[in-house]
């Protein structure tokens, strides 16, 4: 067993029994930038994962096009208003250059942008790993039936997220009410996006997930916007909380080495 030693935090790291080349991984494709802060979280979470799987000299193989947030902002309000054409233009470009980067498959590093990967499969040929089916084979694996979703308004408030956790997995999947939804997607882009942690955001956020426990028998939390695991933790909840990016990097490592 091979064993190497970190010089930050002294933390030792051990090879696993799996054998894997690096140019034997399928290369990851990362549309990200919406936003840097929870793509940050993404590209850190899979080299980790590598590095400990395989042994501390091995990383992801990571293809990333970063989405200037600016334009992202102003093409999704575009959006809001009906007009839907910039915004998908604009995922349809992004995954056309990681497929002509070589990209293998392509992870979408936002929940709610997921709702455009019907569209975008109609442009590229290399497939995409879908957030809410990783996010709905770890719940099922846990045994729940009924859940909470947080995340952006339109996360929480359109089909493309909640039928298919319904029709795939099974599963009961509640939202928060409108004033609480309204004050997540607040946050969500005012705050989190900017990669601004507030206390008191923090606090207003745990009331609503103990509201959605105590009065909608939630058995576990969808924290389903990238950036929320930011702010909130499993350890500030009393029941399990489904980290969507740790869950979706989990998925994408696995599907580039082969592992079941």
């Amino acid at each position: 067993m091979l064993l190497a030693l970190t010089t930050a935090g002294n933390t030792a790291y051990s090879q696993s029994n799996d054998s894997i080349k690096n140019s034997e991984m399928k290369v990851i494709g990362i549309i990200g930038g919406v936003s840097w802060a929870s793509s940050i979280d993404y590209y850190k979470l899979m080299n980790e994962m590598v590095r400990d799987r395989f042994g501390s000299l091995y990383s992801a193989n990571i293809l990333m096009y970063s989405i200037p947030f600016k334009e992202f902002s102003d093409q999704e309000r575009l959006a809001e208003a009906g007009d839907w054409k910039p915004l998908i233009n604009m995922m349809i470009e992004s995954a056309k250059r990681l497929e002509r980067g070589g990209a293998d498959f392509i992870v979408i590093a936002s929940n709610t942008m997921n709702s455009t990967i019907e569209e975008l499969e109609k442009h590229v040929k290399i497939p995409f790993l879908h957030i809410a089916d990783a996010t709905g084979e770890k719940i099922k694996g846990q045994g729940m039936k009924k859940v909470a979703l947080l995340g952006t308004k339109f996360t929480m408030e359109h089909k493309f997220y909640k039928e298919r956790l319904k029709n795939k997995f099974g599963l009961d999947v509640v939202v928060p009410a409108l004033e609480e939804r309204d004050y997540i997607n607040k946050i969500i882009f005012d705050e989190l996006c900017n990669n601004y942690i507030v206390e008191d955001s923090k606090i207003q956020y745990l009331k609503i997930i103990n509201r959605l426990i105590k009065e909608e028998g939630a058995e576990g939390i969808i924290l389903g916007c990238t950036e929320i695991p930011m702010l909130v933790k499993q350890e500030d909840v009393s029941v399990p909380v489904f980290n969507t990016t740790i869950i979706h990097s989990e998925a994408a490592v696995k599907y580039s080495a082969g592992l079941k």
